[in-house]
């Protein structure tokens, strides 16, 4: 370290004071309401190496901090005063952006001719065309299919703006103008970035500034490894599902050795399923990203709050991913929906924690990020506009001594929502329910938090909705230690009515004015017995509305008398009566997924998942799914169907993928 403890502490307040002045220049200066609104955006100082050195205490997005931004750099040279690079591209960006709608811009800060930092940011743009509104549907197998790629290139050469690549961004985008403002915001936004590293410089001097970038990292390196050693040595593997990946029935699985030795990580995701010709795949450029150790994030800035937000929290995290496997797609893979894959990562590397020290890490949280957004006409049904209705999120896990926090998520990012008066002003629909979900949060000594409902109503014809990132229909949050799993996710078209309609994943939804919609979010796991829960307590969840009268009962034993109070007597009988058969010492997953590894276990998986990376990767997922058909004949649809059905014969399930198996790799047996 070269500086002085105060002056350091001096640096790190100015350089993240610059930081937030960006972030809100930008936030209040911003067009779109997923912007100015929800915060899905970002900005961060980098260093000369292009690792992130300061970053704003009120961005919701930390976990962009573990971002590789060096290959962008390094793809456009030659950069001059007043530059800044534009991309979108997750394949030529090297792993920067990891889908099309993520617009980023990046600018490099001079003194006098030498380049003495970085500021970027990035917001995420309500369309960038492609096959459907705002560019992401699930079932988009090509990246072509959404939207524009924009290589990393010069955007503003020396202040002067390229006009030639506007035109074509606006040309092939649905909402140019909004898209143009959030733009314009992004630029003023580095230009303050680069006005405040001028007056640092000049109060402190450059090698000063310089030596706080290196120093600044290496001492947020130090506090890391500090908290990781609270971390057992041990190796701790876990894995977890995705439901399906839209093209087809079949679950997804996700798998994490984590080895831990000294306050240094491995994470092997090798067990991971490939790739899939749908656009749930991750371009991470075969390297560590942040959409591999977004939980580890969460764990590292929990257990220290001292330490300095920078690219030094993951110098001793190192990570394993394969070419070829969902969490390392391959050209050109679509990958519009790469946070559902990788929020299952993150339960599994909660998952790896708890093995390690369940009492470091709560359950799983209701484990989606679900924007939804609708495609509509104005009232003269001539100018069509996207826009994202609400980020929605579930519950967040129990853990031991304290419940999940209720009808919020933050353990991907602290993102806002949308306030109602705002989105019924921009679009045609109006919120007929915005509420918690009663029983959704996982029964446990400490109850799982309560996933959001909510249901819109269209005011106007020829509308559609789109939404991305429906996960936890089939498989719900696990429960620790005795707790259970939360709720899944529902979605229904005209709740109530006689044209009522169940949903499972869609792309677009056509609807009409008169139309409702209701999503319904997981809720987070249990922790604990819940039969040890202070019954005043389920008392107290069952009058504030998080618990009926029926779950109390059921899932809790605890016997609500008609004058609203614990009738101790009734509900120590039906506590004593209980058979504790089905209580999990360790995870309990549900029976849907117990149905499913009762054919397809660990060993069958991780062996079949081998041998189809072994293969061109143009036949991989004929061949998978048809080994999965070939066992699972009538495998329903997640949210259409439950596994317990189709698999209640598991002997003979497995007798079937034995063979298959066989036929498809021994005898060549078709696709």
């Amino acid at each position: 370290m070269k500086l002085d403890p105060v002056t350091l502490e001096i640096l790190n307040n100015k350089i993240v004071a610059i930081a937030e002045e960006m972030y809100f220049g930008l936030k209040r200066a911003s067009r779109s309401i997923y912007v100015k609104e929800a915060d899905d955006f970002d900005v961060a100082l980098l260093d000369t190496a292009g690792d992130l050195f300061g970053h704003a205490a009120s961005a919701t997005m930390n976990f962009l901090i573990d971002t590789p931004f060096a290959g962008t750099i390094k793809a456009v040279p030659d950069l001059e005063r007043g530059d800044v690079i534009i991309t979108n591209d997750p394949y030529t960006s090297h792993g920067l952006s990891t889908h099309l709608p993520d617009i980023h811009l990046i600018r490099p800060y001079f003194h006098g001719k030498r380049i003495v930092a970085y500021g970027w940011c990035f917001v995420h743009s309500t369309d960038m065309g492609g096959s459907v509104p705002s560019s992401i549907a699930p079932s988009l197998s090509e990246i072509f299919q959404e939207g524009l790629r924009i290589p990393p290139m010069k955007f503003v050469k020396r202040g002067k703006m390229n006009d030639d690549l506007l035109g074509i961004l606006m040309a092939n985008n649905r909402e140019p103008e909004v898209n143009m403002g959030d733009i314009r915001a992004m630029l003023g936004s580095l230009e303050t970035g680069e006005t405040r590293v001028r007056e640092v410089i000049e109060r402190h001097g450059v090698q000063t500034f310089l030596d706080a970038q290196t120093d600044l990292q290496d001492y947020t390196a130090k506090k890391a490894r500090d908290v990781l050693r609270l971390i057992p040595d041990g190796t701790y593997e876990f894995w977890d599902f995705m439901d399906d990946d839209r093209v087809t029935r079949i679950p997804l699985r996700v798998r994490v050795k984590m080895t831990v030795k000294d306050g240094k990580l491995e994470l092997d995701l090798s067990g991971t399923d490939p790739q899939v010709r749908a656009a749930y795949n991750v371009p991470t450029n075969g390297k560590r990203n942040y959409w591999i150790t977004i939980r580890l994030t969460n764990f590292l800035t929990t257990y220290d709050l001292s330490m300095a937000k920078n690219a030094g929290l993951y110098r001793t995290v190192r990570a394993i991913v394969p070419q070829g496997i969902l969490m390392n797609a391959e050209f050109p893979d679509a990958c519009g929906v790469r946070s559902s894959p990788s929020l299952r990562v993150s339960g599994c590397i909660n998952g790896a924690l708890l093995k390690a020290n369940p009492e470091l890490m709560p359950a799983p949280s209701g484990g989606n990020s679900m924007p939804f957004a609708l495609a509509e006409y104005d009232s003269l049904g001539i100018k069509r506009s996207v826009q994202v209705i609400e980020p929605m999120r579930g519950g967040m896990g129990a853990m031991k001594g304290q419940d999940g926090v209720d009808g919020r998520d933050t353990s991907l990012n602290n993102m806002r929502n949308h306030p109602v008066e705002a989105v019924e002003n921009d679009m045609g629909i109006i919120f007929r329910n915005y509420d918690i979900r009663p029983d959704s949060g996982g029964p446990g000594k400490w109850r799982g938090g309560i996933g959001q409902v909510i249901t819109v109503e269209v005011l106007r014809d020829g509308g559609s909705f789109l939404s991305r990132g429906m996960e936890r229909l089939r498989f719900p949050p696990y429960g620790v230690l005795g707790g259970k799993p939360g709720d899944g996710m529902r979605a229904i078209l005209n709740l109530g009515r006689a044209d009522e309609k169940k949903l499972t994943k869609f792309d677009q939804l056509p609807v009409n004015a008169g139309d409702t919609l209701t999503f319904m979010m997981a809720g987070g796991g249990g922790y604990g017995d819940p039969f040890e829960r202070d019954p005043e307590m389920v008392r107290n969840d069952v009058e504030s509305g998080f618990v009926s009268r029926e779950g109390a009962r059921r899932d809790y034993g605890v016997v609500i008398g008609e004058d609203e109070a614990v009738d101790e007597a009734a509900t120590a009988k039906l506590r004593a009566s209980r058979v504790k058969d089905n209580i999990r010492a360790d995870f309990d997953f549900g029976p849907e997924r117990e149905a499913w590894e009762a054919v397809f276990d660990d060993a069958v998986m991780s062996e079949l998942n081998r041998r189809l990376l072994e293969l061109p990767k143009s036949i991989r997922q004929d061949k998978r799914r048809w080994i999965i058909e070939q066992t699972v004949p009538d495998l329903p649809r997640a949210g259409a169907g439950l596994l317990v059905d189709v698999l209640s014969d598991a002997d003979a399930a497995r007798r079937r993928l034995k063979q298959a198996m066989a036929r498809a790799f021994d005898t060549g047996a078709p696709p």
